[in-house]
């Protein structure tokens, strides 16, 4: 019976690289953390410092870069930045040259209440805390605000954030007891009665019909207030 030496050198070989393979993913993995990186997927206008993501990942983690790999928790450290109020999203991973990395994005503010309480409102309609870091230009909210009932104010704080025409022009967003709207503008001094969001769009295109024409004409700081109420029209009341 023949021995098919080539069949044997093959079988060799392949356990010598299954071995050596093996050995090399041992010792890589017994290896600490090389470095720790931060990456913002936003990088301007950061509510939370990279020295604040830094202290979260020690405070879970110790020092990191003495932490062998295979004992570390990317899911721990995942959920530590989670839990801090200005991220929205934290991403954890080890790459292949040793490194860990966080990718970072952070929430949106959209509107800034200012009542009795001063916090954000966000992208998702949740609350959301000032940052000690940076303060962001987005309208103010005033009157009668509740922070576990932010839908109202949400729907139009998120219409102002999303048209460019209100978002240079509103400022202030004054909600009162029975959640009818106001809204201030930077330049002109009359306040807007949105009176409630029903016909939302509807009324914000009067406005919009409104304020070309008064522009054209030279007369917007004629008036106090403009209101936007009634059906296919805009009342408004002189100085």
């Amino acid at each position: 019976m023949r021995v098919n030496w080539n069949y044997i050198k093959a079988v060799v070989l392949l356990v010598l690289i299954a071995f050596l393979f093996a050995f090399s993913s041992l010792r890589n993995a017994e290896r600490n953390v090389l470095n720790v990186a931060v990456n913002f997927i936003v990088k301007d206008n950061l509510f939370i410092t990279q020295e604040t993501v830094d202290k979260l990942l020690i405070q879970k983690g110790g020092d990191l870069t003495k932490v062998p790999k295979d004992i570390l928790d990317l899911n721990g450290l995942e959920i530590a930045l989670n839990s801090n109020p200005m991220i929205k999203t934290a991403e954890v991973y080890l790459t292949v040259n040793g490194e860990v990395r966080a990718d970072i994005k952070q929430r949106t503010p959209i509107a800034r209440v200012s009542t009795y309480a001063s916090y954000y409102i966000d992208d998702e309609g949740l609350s959301m805390p000032l940052s000690a870091n940076y303060t962001t230009r987005v309208p103010l909210v005033k009157g009668y605000v509740e922070k576990n009932n932010l839908e109202n104010i949400f729907v139009i704080a998120e219409k102002i954030y999303n048209d460019e025409f209100l978002k240079t022009h509103i400022v202030e967003i004054y909600q009162k007891q029975d959640k009818t709207i106001i809204l201030k503008t930077r330049i002109f001094d009359f306040e807007i009665v949105l009176g409630n969001l029903d016909r939302l769009d509807k009324k914000i295109n009067n406005f919009k019909a409104f304020y070309q024409k008064a522009k054209k004409d030279k007369s917007l700081n004629k008036y106090s207030k403009v209101n936007l109420q009634f059906e296919n029209q805009v009342v408004c009341t002189k100085k």
